[in-house]
């Protein structure tokens, strides 16, 4: 378009990609609604990996990114108005430090809303959320104080994207070794891309759901 619009004399990339870098991605994809439906039974019976059946649940049936459900916290939750608040994301530097960043969202803020079943799953979180011994808070740049995460781990600072990217690992392997019929790839980005394909075929609005995601 440079070129075409004589801004450019030539294109520098006039060349095939594929010649120049080795494509070593991998794509992610939606899971079916059978899939999807499998992956939650088998994690809901599963005597260890039950106790993420509901925060799994969420992440299926809201199309957060996980970096949005990390750094949800107990008043981002609005059982009344029936809406989670989507203003901030959770992140873990390589030197284990916490910071709070907005979100990838246009506006810096969003309200995704809520099913009974995913109400009830933000319930169940909530009521069985163990108290630590120091409530874990966490400051953002402009030094607002965010606290009340909704799960931590065994040393009581709030989980984060890894703890469930390797939650999802396990349960993966741990179903393809127990069934002979093997699940894809699911990580909590396929939860996403997965909530997206749904929507779009139960015949939501584009507008509404590019706006809820």
């Amino acid at each position: 378009m440079a070129v075409d619009d004589d801004l450019l004399r030539k294109n520098p990339f006039e060349f095939q990609l594929n010649t120049v870098v080795v494509n070593d991605s991998v794509t992610r994809e939606a899971i079916t609604r059978k899939q999807e439906r499998t992956f939650l039974e088998f994690i809901k019976n599963d005597k260890h990996f039950c106790r993420y059946y509901e925060g799994i649940y969420i992440l299926f049936k809201t199309g957060l990114r996980i970096s949005e459900f990390v750094g949800l916290t107990e008043s981002d939750v609005d059982f009344e108005s029936e809406k989670i608040r989507v203003n901030h994301q959770l992140q873990r530097k390589r030197d284990m430090e916490y910071i709070i960043e907005e979100t990838k969202t246009d506006n810096g803020e969003r309200y995704v809303p809520m099913t009974k079943e995913v109400m009830e799953c933000f319930r169940y979180i909530m009521d069985n959320r163990k108290n630590p011994k120091i409530e874990p808070i966490i400051f953002d740049k402009n030094g607002t104080a965010y606290k009340k995460f909704l799960y931590l781990d065994k040393n009581g600072m709030p989980m984060v994207a890894l703890h469930w990217e390797k939650y999802f690992q396990h349960i993966c392997e741990k179903y393809n070794k127990t069934f002979k019929e093997e699940l894809p790839k699911i990580t909590p980005h396929v939860c996403r891309h997965t909530f997206c394909s749904n929507m779009a075929k139960s015949g939501m609005n584009p507008k509404t759901l590019q706006y809820i995601i």
